[in-house]
């Protein structure tokens, strides 16, 4: 897959003429690991892709062996054009300004599960999907709900600011609870959008109906540098609000560590934002992007 750069956004619209995220709602993903917007899919949408999703259960993933999937690393575009349900909601306005803010237009598919909690079903245990992920880039993934979700349901669950401590695949299933967790409960037609290293899992069913979720990867095939409605970042006033935002701690958080996600948050919005003097965090980024720290340099002769 070739990285190339585009033309940064600076309005509210982006290239394939949708509506951006701004720049709180991007450090809110930065800083969380997810966006969550409720009923953002029409009721008649929602109708349809439901019935693909009964018509077509599988939770096979993406295979070069598997010609009835589409290949991972070819573009979204090409993949769910003849459908009235799934295609339909991914070629929503407002899904395609959500998906070109974070990893650009048209982006990679990499691949695509439905995920059905049946009456009893137990919990998943709790993971990060894939291998420890070492890249500066992200991956995200879109879970959809046709379906209204209640935390009887089996609902989605995720640890919010978990998906910058990297962790392989299910080191973390013997956590059954994390302090601060966020068990989902939306109306039907919502969406959750996440970084590709949150920690989460579907929780146990203890209903009589079956809930449904597709999810979709997806790669970025640009270079993620100011690709959402960058118009309000030089607003003092939203700095101020997004270095807040970084520097909050989420429940679970050590008191020694916590530190660690402040700077990971930071280096994080300042590659995205291509502001490398982005929330300075007291002194921490500075020792590690110079070899030579200016305090030092002053002191050499």
């Amino acid at each position: 897959m070739t990285i190339t750069p585009i033309k940064t956004a600076s309005s509210d619209h982006g290239k394939s003429g949708a509506p951006l995220l701004n720049s709180e709602q991007v450090a809110e993903f930065v800083g969380r690991g997810f966006l969550r917007f409720d009923a953002i899919v029409p009721p008649a949408i929602n109708e349809i892709a439901l019935e693909e999703l009964k018509n077509k259960p599988s939770n096979r993933i993406v295979s070069p062996f598997d010609p009835e999937l589409p290949r991972a690393g070819t573009r979204l575009s090409e993949h769910f054009v003849g459908s009235p349900g799934l295609g339909a909601f991914l070629r929503l306005p407002e899904i395609q300004g959500i998906i070109e803010s974070l990893v650009g237009p048209d982006p990679y598919y990499d691949h695509h599960a439905v995920h059905v909690r049946r009456p009893g079903t137990p919990s998943q245990p709790l993971h990060a999907d894939g291998i420890v992920d070492t890249r500066a880039a992200f991956d995200i993934q879109l879970m959809y709900y046709p379906q209204p979700v209640n935390a009887i349901g089996g609902g989605t669950l995720v640890v919010p600011g978990s998906h910058l401590r990297q962790v392989d695949l299910s080191n973390i299933a013997r956590y059954q609870n994390v302090a601060g967790q966020v068990l989902t409960e939306c109306p039907a037609g919502s969406v959750m959008v996440l970084h590709h290293g949150i920690w989460h899992c579907g929780r146990r069913s203890r209903t009589d109906a079956e809930r449904w979720m597709f999810k979709i990867r997806l790669n970025a095939r640009v270079e993620q540098v100011r690709l959402w409605d960058t118009s309000d970042l030089d607003d003092e006033q939203v700095r101020q609000r997004i270095q807040e935002r970084f520097y909050s701690r989420e429940p679970w958080f050590e008191e020694a560590s916590g530190h660690v996600e402040e700077v990971l948050r930071t280096a994080l919005f300042r590659r995205l934002s291509g502001d490398p003097s982005f929330g300075e965090v007291e002194q921490r980024l500075g020792r590690l992007e110079n070899q030579v720290s200016p305090r030092m340099r002053d002191l050499l002769p």
